[in-house]
């Protein structure tokens, strides 16, 4: 377990030496995401010399060649300014820091002699007999790989080196395959070696909201159901599922997105306060929060799947016509969902959360709605200008925290109308390009696992959204459509009216319409 002052000590020094190995290391998400991570890592020198990476995937290829597909991925970015990570030109010093030392090796998951293979490179690295396993493969592999670094001794520690996995998300598809899933890797692994990652966590952004909460005496004694109305969470994209269909088919929004990325930053701004820092103090918090969720209702869900219509201006097929997505698809590409905390802090607050592709802007963030003030004092203004208070948590696409009240217009009569002051992050600190990852890597290395999940919070979030699995599968009933660059569909909406609340907007659309 890492002490405060370790963690306070953290990101001034190199993570200790160990050879990473991505299985499926000749993937999007390897290509996309960690290397630029580590790209990043090796730029601010955070990952100590005798550090080696191995790429591990069934393509035939050379290291050489590897190399060079990973070095024209990340020549790519240069020229996508809309990417995750964009910078203007790779430093060469910091990607030829990471370059010289990947290792290509084409292997078979499936194959018990393959992991004989591993074993014999990890020994010829030197990096100190420290490794960490990254599972960046299809979930399906999750299990059987495990069970065969197991079964290789690969897994096994010994006095003063570590051996770690390293889990994505989806963990599971449900409550049930979740468990199946928990209890195969533990018998192979203890809980303080697994590693399951959700990269929300690692952005600088979602860390922020617990540094609002607990660092500053305005916020918290507010943070209750005594002042707090309604809390919404929005993640919301431009993008469609295009060359992801064989995964969201089966998967779709909920699966895809509520379990992890929203109960994620859920947890963050709804926990108790952790007596320290330390990760299993800020795990345990979690994890409480997460098994006060009431299951939710299937009265209280509305899900959506995009038709064709204009993003930014530009046409674009619905989720039907996507590759690999069946013509008759009942997949979900929206899901809102309205759900109650049941303890001290938040019974009956209503927390609502919504996600979707193809919709009218790109955002995620939480907005915390407070009740409105008494009217009576101000019963000569217009009460609709009179705006209840919020604080708007924004994490993409800009990195701002939003305050709105209420100020007089100047003028002889008390006048009343809504205003903002907004802290943006570029204005203060220099923000350095990431993807996520890089603290998730660095805290992975470190041996600090508090900004990955533990298996009683995984188990606890499925537990929450699984009547809405059943029920779904049970009735079969389609998704309501919408049109792609809109808000979502009409009865997501619908949903807040039952209670006087609406959706913040997202973006004019071109009918005109926003979300209420």
């Amino acid at each position: 377990m890492q002490t405060s002052s370790a963690r306070a000590a953290a990101g001034t020094r190199p993570a200790p030496p160990a050879t990473i190995v991505f299985f499926g290391g000749g993937g999007d998400l390897t290509k996309r995401l960690l290397m630029p991570a580590l790209y990043n890592l090796a730029g601010s020198h955070l990952l100590d010399p005798r550090t080696r990476f191995i790429g591990v995937d069934h393509v035939p290829q050379s290291t050489e060649q590897w190399r060079a597909s990973l070095a024209a991925t990340m020549r790519s970015f240069t020229r996508d300014a809309s990417g995750e990570f964009h910078v203007r030109k790779l430093d060469p010093k910091a990607w030829s820091w990471v370059a010289q030392r990947l290792t290509y090796l084409a292997a078979d998951f499936d194959d018990p002699a393959s992991y004989g293979r591993i074993g014999a490179l990890l020994d010829s690295t030197g990096a100190g007999g420290n490794v960490v396993f990254y599972l960046a493969v299809a979930a399906r592999f999750f299990g059987p790989v495990v069970d065969r670094l197991g079964a290789a001794g690969l897994l096994r520690e010994t006095k003063g080196c570590f051996r770690r996995v390293v889990i994505e998300k989806p963990f599971g598809s449900d409550l049930a395959s979740a468990q199946a899933l928990n209890q195969r890797i533990l018998k192979v692994l203890a809980e303080s070696q697994v590693y399951r990652a959700d990269h929300f966590l690692g952005k600088e952004t979602v860390q922020n909201i617990l540094a609002l909460r607990f660092g500053n005496g305005i916020y918290e004694p507010i943070w209750n159901r005594r002042y707090v109305d309604y809390v919404q969470i929005t993640a919301a994209e431009t993008i469609g599922v295009e060359d992801r269909g064989a995964f969201y088919e089966p998967t779709g929004a909920l699966r895809d997105m509520v379990p992890n990325h929203l109960f994620q930053l859920l947890t963050m701004v709804a926990m108790e306060p952790p007596t320290t820092f330390d990760a299993e103090a800020v795990r345990n918090e979690k994890a409480k929060l997460v098994s006060a969720i009431a299951p939710v209702a299937l009265r209280n869900v509305v899900r959506g799947q995009y038709r064709a219509g204009r993003v930014a201006g530009t046409k674009v097929v619905g989720y039907r016509r996507e590759p690999n997505v069946a013509r008759t698809s009942r997949t979900e590409t929206y899901v809102a969902l309205k759900l109650a905390i049941e303890n001290w802090r938040w019974a009956g607050v209503p927390f609502y959360l919504r996600t979707g592709k193809r919709l009218g802007a790109r955002r995620t963030e939480v907005a915390v709605q407070f009740k409105a003030a008494p009217h009576r004092l101000f019963r000569e203004t217009e009460t609709a200008a009179v705006m209840p208070n919020m604080i708007r948590l924004q994490c993409d696409p800009e990195h701002a925290i939003q305050t709105c009240f209420n100020a007089k217009i100047p003028g002889p009569a008390m006048e009343l109308a809504p205003v903002a002051t907004t802290f943006r992050y570029a204005d203060y600190f220099t923000e350095r390009p990431s993807v996520g990852y890089e603290t998730l890597l660095y805290d992975c290395l470190r041996g600090d696992p508090l900004l990955f999940q533990r298996a009683d919070a995984i188990e606890e979030s499925w537990a929450a959204v699984q009547p809405v699995l059943t029920g779904w599968h049970q009735s079969r009933a389609a998704p309501e459509p919408y049109a792609a660059g809109t808000p979502g569909p009409v009865a997501a909406d619908r949903l807040l009216a039952r209670a006087g609340h609406s959706w913040l907007p997202l973006a004019p659309t071109p009918s005109g319409r926003q979300s209420a």
